[in-house]
């Protein structure tokens, strides 16, 4: 028999941790107690040896769903004589004056649990409908939260008083409201206002006016936990018309939100896994298979085979999406700006696009968008998530990294973890930039890390970039797509050299071109290039990718197919090409979609970032198997993914009449094909068998499926991303990684 006492650090505190601690306790038959400080959770067991060891087994394996442990330091271990063994008991809180802020963590904010839901639509409860109602398993956290230690008083909670039947709930330890800290009720607690455009309120009862005026086909504002959403019927065609019109938003997909899974069947395909993600307390947006027969209409996500649903989170989305088979609920924003989370600001920015807004009187200190995620992989990392550590198993010094531009977000490091912002926008004009520096010296504050080094883009011109070298701290620049490498490595664990496949758009080369279609060797340390796809220039540059036409003539001016492009400009952009004014050469795996969806007739002209290649995606036969003809080449020692041959056989394949369905599934396997048989090339030059995969291309899942099914069958041991976005949203953490190791080795 032993008696050890241990500390936990992580998010351990207003998850459940200690209810699920005890119960774990006490079904092993363990003694002690558990208690949270102002830094940690304290613990004591006692009980045999091997029972203690199943404890922290089970524990590491299987924690609170929303917890995330850090780190469990044992502190103490004697042996235990008595022949009596007490039982295992919560204590009261032990509160410190002296607080470590470099030692707390925050949770970040869930969806509403069913013991809440149960209250909302009970009749007889004193919560009944109430828009707010919480417990310590749920409800607002991080952005609510203004200060640490997380008490009701640094929260914007504390302008409410709780009344006596809340504080009754608040400080009993058997009650699931004990130190729920945005524990409230319709006599204490926050409340909800209908306002017309004009800010002005509208008379009646501001949930039955909202229901009414969504019937009515009116576009509402509505203000969530991280920020405003832009509501309507999902199955009113006018209405979305119109908030396209408004929003100047005419293709991007809207996200969309259904009461249950049930009613989401209506309209796309559900597996378990998807189920279990859209029911997850992160509740994050998940992209789902359309059903063909869905009466859904199409203008909801114009030429896209994936709808994001999400489930309500929020008391206030349950007692509105109740009443609707699905609501259209996209980000409350202006097009490219971040999401509007205050109620001033709402109604001075969206006045003109929504007719009236629900608000309510509890701040939100912390904007955080909606996480979206595809097959269980996370490629927006937001509400749900943030600021949850990403942990991995060496210490790392205090380092900021700064990311890139689009799908801008930073991270910090502390201990053996790395704190991802949330997902802020792209970094392209002032109003993005001003989001991206107070929430960096938000969570400085929060966290209490204060940097000794920075690390930011290759890229001279990025904002991220600029902001990294005002800072005056130690400051490395980290090629775009190494730092795509070492996000992959560090979320897999990884330290020796890979191989890693880096497909996305755009990234500042180390040759001061563009690239984004890379195979690399490397670690943390450094990297090789050891293929690529052949550069092609991008007539217009920007411009280019905002009309992936001249892509394609770029493409076809190579094989002298140029006459096959006939838009009014092609005889200037050929010009242009001919003498190399403002055509900056690509490697970019995706203007090559952009290029090849352009030719196709599927979308010439795009509306919002990587379009061209979705709908490319979109349109693919996955039952056609046949492949374009894959062709190698070398270059200063590396190899060329040819392109020219797939260029002259899916010519021919149009001229034939082959659909284009077909020929965009061929495209898809011999983009495949062409990282298959140049990564094997590289394996034999270097007998390295690891693989990462990063970059925006692999959003596309036709291609992510295809590359570990093909490098797994050729022996490869194949690593991807689930918790870091692989698109640039993911920079930041794999900047950090490069910038430790580098400190450590003595190079910075």
């Amino acid at each position: 028999m032993k008696k050890v006492e241990f500390k936990i650090y992580g998010v351990v505190q207003g998850v459940g941790f200690r209810p699920f601690i005890s119960k774990l306790a006490t079904s092993l038959s363990l003694g002690g107690w558990v208690k949270n400080t102002s830094e940690c959770v304290e613990l004591e067991l006692i009980g045999k040896e091997e029972k203690i060891e199943e404890f922290l087994q089970k524990l590491k394996g299987d924690p609170p769903p929303l917890s995330k442990i850090v780190k469990i330091e044992k502190i103490k271990e004697e042996p235990f004589h008595r022949s009596y063994k007490p039982p295992f008991k919560i204590l009261k809180s032990e509160e410190t004056k002296t607080v470590s802020r470099d030692k707390l963590w925050i949770p970040p904010d869930v969806g509403t649990c069913d013991a809440c839901l149960k209250e909302i639509f009970s009749p007889n409860d004193r919560r009944y409908l109430y828009p707010f109602t919480n417990c310590t398993n749920c409800g607002p956290r991080f952005t609510i939260i203004i200060d640490l230690p997380y008490d009701r008083e640094k929260t914007t909670m504390r302008a409410f008083k709780m009344c006596e039947d809340c504080e009754r709930e608040y400080h009993d330890i058997r009650d699931r409201r004990f130190h729920a800290q945005p524990n409230a009720c319709p006599k204490c607690g926050p409340q909800i206002k209908l306002l017309d455009r004009e800010g002005k309120e509208v008379q009646g009862e501001p949930l039955e006016n909202t229901l009414r005026f969504l019937k009515e086909g009116k576009i509402l504002a509505i203000k969530g936990l991280g920020g405003f959403h832009l509501a309507l019927d999902a199955l009113n065609k006018e209405a979305i018309m119109e908030l396209r019109r408004r929003k100047r938003r005419p293709h991007k997909p809207f996200a969309l939100m259904a009461f249950a899974p049930e009613r989401i069947l209506k309209f796309a395909e559900i597996t378990p896994e998807e189920k279990e993600l859209l029911l997850s307390p992160a509740r994050p947006i998940v992209l789902l298979k359309k059903k063909r027969n869905s009466i859904l209409p199409e203008e909801i996500a114009p030429n896209n085979k994936y709808l994001g649903f999400m489930l309500p989170y929020t008391p206030l989305h349950y007692m509105i999406t109740k009443e609707f088979d699905a609501l259209v609920m996209t980000s409350g924003n202006l097009s490219d700006e971040p999401i509007v989370y205050e109620n001033e600001e709402a109604i001075s920015k969206l006045k003109d696009i929504a007719d009236f807004f629900l608000i309510h009187n509890r701040e939100i200190y912390t904007p955080c968008d909606d996480s979206i995620v595809i097959n269980k992989s996370i490629i927006r990392r937001a509400r749900g998530y943030t600021p949850l550590p990403i942990v991995g198993d060496e210490e790392l010094p205090p380092i900021l990294g700064c990311g890139g531009e689009e799908k801008a977000s930073f991270a910090l490091s502390r201990d053996n973890t790395i704190i991802l912002s949330q997902y802020i926008g792209d970094l392209k004009d002032i109003e993005a930039l001003d989001r991206y520096e107070m929430l960096i010296d938000r969570f400085k504050n929060l966290f209490g890390i204060e940097p000794r080094y920075v690390v930011c883009d290759l890229h001279p011109l990025y904002l991220s970039t600029k902001y990294a070298e005002k800072t005056g701290l130690p400051m490395l620049k980290v090629q775009h797509h190494h730092a795509h490498l070492a996000s992959c490595m560090w979320e897999n664990g990884l330290k020796n050299e890979v191989i890693g496949i880096i497909l996305d758009g755009t990234g500042y080369g180390e040759d001061e071109t563009i690239w984004g279609g890379e195979i690399l060797v490397g670690d943390f340390l450094k990297f090789k290039r050891m293929a690529y796809f052949k550069p092609i220039p991008l007539p217009g540059g920007e411009k280019a990718i905002r009309e992936p036409w001249r892509i394609a003539l770029s493409y076809l001016r190579k094989i002298g197919k140029e006459e096959l492009i006939k838009e009014a400009k092609a005889k200037e952009i050929l010009r242009m090409l001919e003498l190399g004014i403002n055509s900056p050469l690509s490697s970019g795996c995706g203007r090559l979609f952009d290029a090849v969806s352009a030719f196709l007739g599927i979308r010439k002209e795009i509306s919002y970032e990587a379009q061209a290649a979705i709908e490319l995606e979109g349109i693919a036969d996955e039952n056609e198997e046949e492949s374009y003809s894959t062709e190698l080449s070398e270059s200063n020692g590396r190899i060329l993914i040819d392109w020219r041959k797939m260029w002259k056989e899916l010519i021919s394949d149009m001229e034939k009449g082959v659909p284009p369905e077909k020929c965009a599934m061929k495209f898809h396997n011999y983009v495949v094909n062409s990282l298959v048989e140049a990564t094997n090339v590289v394996r034999k030059v270097t007998n390295i068998n690891d693989v990462v995969l990063s970059g925006g291309v692999f959003q596309n899942q036709i291609i992510l499926r295809k590359t570990i099914e093909n490098l797994t069958k050729r022996g490869f041991k194949v690593y991807h991303h689930n918790e870091i976005p692989t698109n640039d949203q993911g920079l930041a953490v794999g900047q950090i990684a490069i910038c430790a190791s580098k400190i450590k080795k003595g190079e910075l």
